[in-house]
């Protein structure tokens, strides 16, 4: 089949390299000719493992390929993906549409026939009934264009999985429309896996738009949650951690986003629970969501207690120290550096008079360009030269499984912070490392089992001890 994908950021350049992975021919269309052209060169202008692979895999296919004309897009096919950015508008909490209006207001004109529109964009609700409205006044005569609502499920470090294998897949179509027909072309997009049981959930545009959201919603709250027990158990000398795992083996509540630190950032949590509590208020529905306020402050709340943290470890003032932070992006596997808690908490510090140091393996680049004052380095070791304190503060695996003695001789004082609660504390503490961490003091978790007990083992013997979960 032949689709086009309007916009080729993170979701647009992904969803292309994945359409045409499918075996579909597709165009992805851009205003930004530099980003087209580096496309078309098969290069990723961000990181996504494995990304770059499928994009070159299919342009050499002549499965893929770029451009700036939409109306070579409307032109090319009659199936049209929306995968522009939604960010947050500069000056309040809602969302800004600017980008979806004006790809709409750039294709509809130039389409003749029989279209169908796929939003994936993140987008608050109502936002379908309000361009289609918009899409009826700009379709020429005997022009028909159909818009329906598919909302993305991407996880950065994640996505081409996610694309290629999602957990479900979601359409929303006007409640006052037949939706057979784009039921019938998504099916036909997507059919291998639908056929692997992919769950097809067929419904109106408010409540697509709303699946997306909600569901960060609910994520945000979770890791909220765990990150205000943490700040119980920093005041207490509990662990979060085994608390956290003993929670987690509850199968209502789960263990996966229960994991405490220095919470969340990104272009996606933080505007899209915003972006729903100012449509809440639009709609006449603040109150339901006020408790979202609170989720936002316990979030942000815990970038300012791990630059308290850290002064503590050095005695109480970080001014006129060197401090490493060892990770920029918000997330590991990701260069995205929005709204990047790790950071936020670099610039805190730099602010109180330390000298900063950052590294990261992908995200120096655009770390750069954001804190420009801020120190960088080229290798964790060389951010440790001569540091006071060494925070840890994305969970990049080289960091998780870093040996002490890396930089046992490098580090002027031998104190570590773990603002993701990610280090094997012993053998930091074993190699004479003082060790703080967010969330209170992290003890070795022991699980023990039926199996266990019942092979006449001792409960307590340290070999059937088991890991965190």
């Amino acid at each position: 089949m032949k689709l086009t994908v309007i916009g080729c950021g993170y979701l647009g350049a992904t969803h292309a390299a994945c359409m045409a992975e499918l075996g579909h021919d597709v165009l992805g269309v851009d205003v930004d000719a530099d980003k087209v052209a580096r496309l078309q060169n098969g290069e990723v202008p961000f990181f996504e493992p494995g990304l770059s692979d499928v994009l070159r895999r299919n342009l050499a296919a002549g499965r893929l390929r770029f451009t700036t004309d939409h109306r070579e897009a409307a032109d090319f096919a009659s199936v049209h993906f929306l995968g522009v950015g939604t960010p947050q508008q500069r000056r309040g909490y809602g969302v800004d549409l600017s980008h979806v209006e004006a790809a709409v207001d750039a294709l509809t004109p130039l389409v003749r026939g029989d279209h169908l529109i796929i939003g994936k964009s993140t987008v608050p609700v109502g936002t379908a009934a309000a361009l289609a409205q918009r899409i009826a006044v700009l379709a020429a005569p005997d022009t028909h264009v159909e818009l329906v609502w598919s909302p993305e499920f991407l996880r950065e470090g994640f996505a081409v999985e996610d694309t290629l294998e999602p957990d479900r897949l979601v359409l929303g179509a006007d409640p006052d429309r037949d939706d057979t027909r784009a039921a019938r072309v998504l099916a036909e997009i997507y059919r291998d896996m639908l056929q692997s049981g992919v769950p097809f959930v067929r419904t109106d545009w408010a409540t697509a738009e709303l699946v997306k959201v909600s569901a960060n919603a609910f994520l945000a709250t979770k890791i909220s949650f765990i990150n205000a027990v943490s700040e119980i158990c920093e005041n207490v000398g509990a662990d979060v951690s085994t608390l956290a795992d003993a929670i987690g083996y509850d199968n209502r509540i789960g263990r996966r986003f229960l994991n405490a630190g220095l919470g969340f950032g990104g272009g996606c949590l933080p505007k899209d629970i915003r972006g729903f509590l100012a449509r809440a208020d639009e709609v006449g529905a603040g109150r339901a969501l006020r408790f979202l306020r609170e989720v936002d402050a316990i979030n942000t709340r815990r970038r300012g207690a791990l630059v308290d943290l850290v002064a503590d470890a050095v005695g109480g003032d970080v001014l006129g120290t060197n401090i490493a932070i060892l990770g920029a992006a918000f997330k590991p596997e990701s260069d995205d550096v929005r709204d990047s808690p790790a950071l936020n908490v670099a610039g805190q510090l730099a602010l109180r008079g330390a000298t900063v140091t950052v590294f990261d393996p992908k995200a120096t680049g655009n770390s750069r360009r954001l804190y420009p004052t801020l120190g960088y380095a080229d290798s964790a070791v060389e951010a440790c030269e001569a540091a006071d304190a060494v925070v840890v503060a994305t969970e990049w695996a080289e960091f998780v499984h870093m040996v002490p003695e890396e930089l046992s001789d490098v580090v002027r004082a031998r104190v570590i912070v773990d603002g993701r609660r990610c280090l094997d504390a012993g053998a930091w503490q074993s190699a004479g490392w003082r060790l703080h961490a967010l969330g209170g003091p992290m003890r070795p978790a022991v699980s023990y089992f039926p199996a266990d007990l019942a092979s006449g083992g001792d409960p307590m013997a340290p070999e059937i001890a088991r890991p965190h979960v």
